[in-house]
């Protein structure tokens, strides 16, 4: 099946920030990696919150009480409070994109690798690999589905994938020029999209209008 996005609002650009990479949601804040800093953002003001000064170049996720950001080679285990590191943990071979917590594991997108793997929080071991059809960015569950974002060239769309098989089911596609890197689920009808070099985040509606809840 496959839809337009519907993108619902847009937030950014914002001063100092260049590109936007890896999103996730605690709840309360929507966090966003921008190279050296991980931003909070008040999803319903639009306002900055505040910043952890961390290497983030890549994926971001939040266990509930924790967050974790790849940065290079590795996966930083964060204490959300302080900014502090409380473990490291090696990142999965490769050009690594998306990031997710689910299922008590890490999910981590390889871009070009055109792969998710599922990834021990603790020791980094990679146990179970999933192959896609194109480059994979940010990586998310919504409603026990595990969604990505692709983006190659001008075109980019979000994929709900069967993790058994790598299957496509459904997408939401993009409008043209408008990419999506980072991506996470609100918990309700909503992704929140990080739009790499725009230096913008955008808000998707997951399901169609008259589905949404």
């Amino acid at each position: 099946m496959k839809r337009m996005a519907e993108i619902i609002r847009e937030y950014g650009p914002f001063p100092g920030i260049e590109e936007v990479h890896g999103v996730s949601f605690d709840g309360r804040q929507v966090w966003f990696a921008s190279g050296e800093r991980l931003n909070a953002l008040d999803p319903d003001s639009g306002e900055l919150l505040g910043a952890l000064k961390i290497p983030a170049d890549a994926g971001t996720a939040f266990d509930g009480r924790h967050l974790f950001q790849i940065a290079g080679p590795v996966i930083r285990k964060i204490d959300p409070e302080s900014g502090a590191v409380l473990a490291t943990i090696p990142a999965p071979e490769g050009g690594n994109s998306g990031l997710a917590w689910a299922e008590g594991s890490l999910w981590v997108g390889q871009h070009r690798g055109r792969r998710i793997h599922q990834v021990d929080p603790e020791t980094g071991k990679v146990l179970r690999s999933i192959d896609c059809d194109r480059f994979v960015t940010g990586v998310t569950w919504a409603d026990g589905a595990l969604w990505h974002g692709t983006w190659q060239g001008e075109e980019s769309d979000i994929r709900r994938i069967d993790p058994a098989t790598g299957a496509v089911l459904e997408r939401l596609e993009m409008p043209p020029g408008t990419g999506v890197s980072g991506l996470e689920s609100d918990g309700g009808a909503r992704f929140f999209c990080g739009g790499g070099s725009s230096g913008k985040l955008r808000v998707v509606l997951r399901k169609a209008d008259q589905d949404a809840t």
